[in-house]
């Protein structure tokens, strides 16, 4: 067991490191401020090979593994939670999902813009009385000649209204439950999308969150990922590919908060003393840096497992869960460290806090992580059939 990082991530994260804080980092409070799309990042991640990056080089990615991509998300997020969420989105939640259920000819037509950044994806499947419980899609695909006429409504798109393509999940067989729906590629520029205003967030406001209607939007059999009925199946895998970017998401706002609020202790003088001398902020600094290392391993050792191709559900629900309500609370921390200074915008802590919210509530909320982990160690333990003791 080695829990050191290779060479190879080690230089990425020194690369993407610089990266956030030379380029993203100065404009992260403006954008928070004006919610304007940050499309300079954008383009700037895609030529520097971070789209696609954990996809093979045959599709136009740089075939690195899933501990480095954790590592990206991770400093992305340091500086800039939104920027973060934008290249999760694309890798896990678009490409990755294209890459893992797709045909051959839907890889090579699909993938290569994406990695080039020529093409910005988003992901379809909550709708107003669907978030949770995936089963309960009311959007359509109707069978005609050719292809399929989806009609429905998508809510809580990221990168909504900026994306170029969508997958999108849909009811084929509305007598077959979660066995009846489909899974397609749509996109932006197709007869019958449209959008929904751009919702005002509490964090990550810069992310482009709106809903995406679909009115009889003409799709190709071409377009449709695997066989119809495997879309709840492919929802699932994908969304934990998804829950470790969210983990990895987490770490970096922790982390971030960490790097504000010690900066600020060791400069701010209280009683004749630097405040990081006192006791009451160092349990603080200590129970922040405690929580930040449990997530991260927490969370490396959820996407090697992911990365192997493994079915770790359990593992990722563990590492999403507890890396998402460690920042909350470790930022929480870090206003209260900066004080008065905390609570304005002067400094970035009630920015991380804010976007620290989110990470307990997209991809899967923190209860729902809860019933996954509970499920997995009741069915553990009952294979093992194992006699009481008392």
């Amino acid at each position: 067991m080695d829990f050191q990082l290779t060479d190879e991530q080690e230089a990425i994260r020194q690369a993407v490191h610089q990266l956030a804080q030379e380029v993203i980092r100065p404009r992260a409070a403006q954008r928070d401020r004006s919610g304007e799309f940050p499309w300079d990042s954008v383009q700037l991640m895609a030529e520097q090979g971070y789209f696609g990056m954990h996809l093979p080089a045959e599709y136009g990615g740089a075939g690195f593994d899933y501990i480095s991509y954790a590592i990206t998300l991770e400093e992305l997020a340091r500086t800039d939670a939104t920027t973060a969420v934008i290249l999760d989105v694309q890798n896990s939640l678009h490409a990755e999902c294209i890459w893992k259920n797709g045909s051959p000819e839907q890889r090579e037509r699909f993938l290569p813009p994406l990695c080039r950044g020529e093409v910005l994806g988003a992901y379809c499947l909550t709708e107003p009385q669907a978030g949770s419980d995936a089963a309960n899609l009311l959007t359509v695909a109707k069978r005609v000649a050719g292809g399929y006429e989806l009609t429905g409504r998508k809510v809580f798109v990221t990168n909504g209204s900026m994306a170029h393509r969508y997958v999108v999940y849909a009811v084929t067989d509305k007598d077959k439950g979660k066995r009846g729906l489909s899974a397609f590629v749509v996109d932006k520029d197709m007869p019958g999308v449209s959008f929904g205003p751009l919702l005002e967030k509490l964090g990550i406001r810069a992310s482009a969150t709106c809903d995406v209607v679909l009115d009889q939007v003409m799709v190709p059999d071409d377009r449709r990922l695997g066989a119809e009925g495997d879309g709840y199946k492919i929802a699932l895998l994908t969304l934990q590919g998804g829950r470790v970017g969210i983990a990895a998401q987490a770490v970096g706002i922790l982390q971030g908060a960490i790097d504000t609020a010690t900066s600020y202790a060791l400069s701010r003088e209280q009683f004749g003393q630097k405040i990081g001398e006192h006791q009451a902020i160092q349990w603080m600094l200590a129970d922040m840096e405690t929580d930040v290392q449990a997530a991260r391993l927490l969370t490396y050792r959820a996407a090697w497992l992911h990365g192997r191709g493994e079915r770790a559900a359990a593992a990722i629900s563990m590492a999403k869960l507890f890396a998402s309500e460690a920042a909350m609370r470790g930022t929480v921390k870090g206003v209260q460290i900066l004080g008065g200074y905390g609570f304005t915008n002067e400094y970035p802590a009630e920015r991380l806090m804010r976007d620290a919210k989110i990470t307990e509530i997209y991809e899967g909320t923190s209860e729902v992580q809860r019933m996954l982990i509970a499920r997995h160690v009741l069915d553990l333990h009952a294979a093992q059939e194992s006699p009481l003791v008392g």
